[in-house]
């Protein structure tokens, strides 16, 4: 029997710190709610907004698999590994936090802010070596199509990472629908709308509303609207 479970935008966590806005999806710092821990092994899904000039100081992460998303604006990256990097739309960053890492995260513009999406995911192996990695993406690739952007197999398109999982974007025309298949058995799909309106199996969905499903392979998705997403299939046991 197919599961599934619906969070609509405003019941999403939410932190207002002056420099950082952020809204959580699962638990995550002061937002605690026992219902959203996590789906599956998708532990943290953060829409954060980074006021020009500001960011978050140096601080450390083991064993988790940390994804960044930017969407707007420029986001500079440095750690203790000595990578130094700057990440916009359309790049995507992964760091496998292994045995442990320190981090910022910057907003390298005096003038703008910056809107980044921070993915954690658990690992399926622990205490790896860290490491870093970024690409940058071609926008057309997601045109009416699912752009794969991170796999468990480093041969693969997109940047992988130390787990079963596979994260597409996707930005469809208004009317255009497609299946998306799942790529292992066990797996579920959380679904994140960046933009628009979208239904997946008859559910409907407005921006930034998430949606996970369970217990099926495919799942039939279409745009109400000119709409962009986020796919994030991942095992549904750690």
């Amino acid at each position: 029997m197919t599961n599934s479970i619906l969070h609509k935008a405003d019941t999403r966590g939410n932190a207002d710190h002056g420099w950082l806005k952020s809204r959580h999806t699962f638990s995550f710092a002061n937002y605690y709610n026992p219902e959203r821990m996590h789906f599956g092994a998708l532990r943290v899904l953060n829409d954060d907004v980074v006021e020009a000039g500001m960011g978050f100081g140096k601080h450390p992460h083991d064993n988790m698999e940390i994804i960044s998303i930017p969407l707007e604006g420029d986001l500079e990256h440095q750690d203790s590994m000595g990578n130094v990097a700057v990440i916009k739309n359309g790049d995507v960053q992964v760091m496998s936090a292994g045995t442990g890492i320190f981090h910022s995260e910057m907003n390298k513009n005096k003038d703008q802010r910056v809107k980044f999406l921070q993915i954690w995911v658990f690992p399926n192996r622990k205490n790896v070596t860290p490491r870093y990695d970024q690409i940058t993406l071609n926008l057309a690739d997601r045109h009416n199509k699912f752009q794969q952007i991170l796999s468990p197999n480093a041969v693969d398109a997109g940047v992988w990472i130390y787990q079963n999982a596979w994260f597409h974007l996707a930005k469809f025309d208004k009317g255009f629908s497609s299946d998306y298949t799942f790529k292992a058995k066990g797996n579920g799909v959380y679904a994140f709308v960046l933009n628009g309106d979208v239904s997946i199996n008859n559910q409907n969905l407005k921006t930034r509303d998430g949606f996970g499903i369970w217990d099926i392979d495919s799942i039939a998705i279409k745009a109400e609207s000119d709409a962009e997403f986020l796919l994030m299939e991942v095992p549904m046991t750690i």
